[in-house]
């Protein structure tokens, strides 16, 4: 067996240098031709946008640009949107990943979950709509009436009925207006009601461009059931009112709610 000579300073700096080399050589071939081959380094492709496409656009679609997908638990609802459609994904599109990378995608729900009605009377319309948007939900018709509160929020409507604050509505849903003009200046003689039905009483109320306010039911065995007994303002000589003002009524008998 030959031996290598380190009998002198020099012979034992080029074993050195030669044990360095050998450490350089496998140091560079591990990382730069061993890694990459095994990890597939620079072999990369675009993420595509699957943003809109339902589950079975999508399992062709990535499964064709071998990649994989997996649906996150975090669905969400999105107003006018196509239920179980992909919402968002990540990584987001025109990223650069490797090949057989997992796709996480969010869905679109087919239920829109409840919100709370928020509080909308006596807002201004700017902060009646920030607040139905901060709650998740949309303008639908706007109603102008008489009154002196200009862009003010005098009545909120879903599907026609006038809505509390704190019921429960769809996500999404389309919230109804009704707000003042700023027209309530217009004074006039108040309209007399006392004596006749309910329903024609409130007939007159509107038709006058007021409301019908607190309706309270009396006991009056001498007058009919369903008969305005009292009015607050009173109809009387010199009693004005403003246009969009309230009415109240006192009604013989049980009062059927609105």
């Amino acid at each position: 067996m030959t031996k290598i000579s380190t009998r002198s300073p020099f012979d034992l700096l080029i074993h050195i240098g030669i044990i360095l080399a050998l450490v350089g050589v496998l140091f560079l071939g591990f990382f730069f031709v061993y890694l990459p081959f095994t990890t597939n380094h620079g072999q990369t492709i675009t993420v595509p946008d699957v943003t809109k496409m339902s589950l079975n656009e999508v399992q062709t679609f990535l499964g064709d640009r071998n990649l994989r997908y997996e649906v996150t638990t975090d669905c969400t609802f999105v107003a006018g949107a196509e239920p179980l459609t992909v919402h968002a994904q990540y990584p987001r599109p025109n990223t650069k990943v490797k090949e057989g990378r997992k796709i996480y995608l969010t869905l679109i729900k087919r239920v829109p979950p409840s919100v709370g009605m928020p509080d909308l009377i006596n807002l201004t319309y700017r902060s009646a709509e920030l607040n139905l948007r901060s709650a998740g939900l949309e303008v639908g018709e706007r109603k102008y009436v008489p009154d002196v509160a200009k862009n003010a929020v005098l009545g909120q409507f879903y599907n026609g009925k006038e809505i509390v604050a704190g019921t429960p509505v769809p996500k999404g849903a389309k919230i109804d207006l009704e707000i003042g003009d700023g027209l309530g200046s217009t004074i006039f003689e108040v309209p007399n009601v006392i004596g006749k039905p309910l329903d024609e009483a409130v007939t007159i109320i509107v038709g006058s461009d007021l409301k019908v306010g607190t309706k309270i039911s009396v006991d009056d065995p001498e007058k009919e059931v369903g008969t305005v007994v009292r009015q607050k303002p009173e109809a009387r000589p010199g009693e004005r009112i403003r246009v969009g003002e309230k009415i109240d009524l006192w009604v013989v008998g049980p009062i059927e709610p609105d």
